[in-house]
């Protein structure tokens, strides 16, 4: 699972667009008690999503022309430009240029050749979020794609990933982790979408998942607010309890209790 102890090609930033800022932050705070702090007024209304005083997220209001309302994943680049060029060349794309944020890192946003956007955060004053693997932050990410193959592939080019096949009910699970990290470091998986009934198949995207203590009763807290759910509540053997939301302006996450570990 996550933790903040980031190393390059794991995840160490995300953010959510949406049509509606002011209802995107009475959501998630009544889900996950996130509280809002501005960016500043240099930001263009950008601010961070806070758990106990540490930062979880951003977010931002986003217009229907950057697309419709989403959460974006960030994963650590060592030389932001170095990783764009490595996308374009492996077959991706640069959909928000490399660009230095007010010193605290550059950013750019890419989209891998099945069309899917995804950050990457070169570090300067800021590493990335402040708090992972906890009640109410990130813990895991998962691409839904139709090429399992081909996204391994990219992703491996780009940020150096490794992956490895995990015995799982019913099949094969692709977990994802750091080039050289070991098992030990696995941040997200690879689902394929031929096999997801939940999804469109044209529907590839990156999936984010939040840690809680009850799986049901966020669910049901997330319906009260607004939101919708895509997947039941559901155990996965090993893994725990999960279920696929949307927040009420459609921008998809997944919650996760997880399963005590077995030492």
């Amino acid at each position: 699972m996550l933790t903040t102890r980031f190393v390059n090609g794991a995840p160490n930033w995300l953010d959510v667009g949406t049509s509606d800022l002011d209802g995107a932050l009475s959501f998630y705070g009544g889900l996950f008690g996130w509280r809002f702090r501005s960016a500043g007024p240099e930001a263009g209304g950008y601010g961070f999503f806070q758990l106990s005083g540490e930062t979880a997220a951003g977010v931002m209001r986003t217009t229907p022309e950057q697309g419709p309302p989403s959460w974006t994943v960030y994963f650590q680049s060592p030389d932001a430009q170095a990783t764009a060029k490595a996308a374009e060349q492996a077959g991706g794309s640069v959909l928000v240029r490399p660009m230095d944020v007010m010193g605290e890192g550059h950013m750019a946003v890419l989209a891998d050749p099945a069309g899917v956007p995804f950050g990457i955060w070169q570090p300067g004053r800021t590493s990335g979020i402040e708090v992972a693997g906890a009640p109410g932050s990130l813990c895991w990410v998962e691409l839904h794609t139709l090429d399992i193959a081909r996204a391994a592939a990219f992703y491996h080019r780009v940020l150096g990933w490794e992956t490895e096949g995990v015995p799982f009910p019913g099949g094969t699970y692709t977990c994802v982790n750091p080039e050289g990290a070991g098992a030990d470091s696995m941040f997200g998986g690879l689902v394929p979408l031929a096999d997801d009934p939940t999804e469109a198949r044209s529907a590839a995207h990156w999936l984010p998942y939040f840690d809680v203590t009850d799986t049901d009763a966020t669910v049901s807290r997330a319906q009260e607010l607004g939101g919708s759910l895509r997947m039941p509540p559901t155990d996965l053997e090993g893994v725990g309890r999960v279920a696929r939301l949307a927040d009420p302006y459609g921008a998809r996450f997944a919650v996760l209790r997880s399963a005590p570990r077995q030492d």
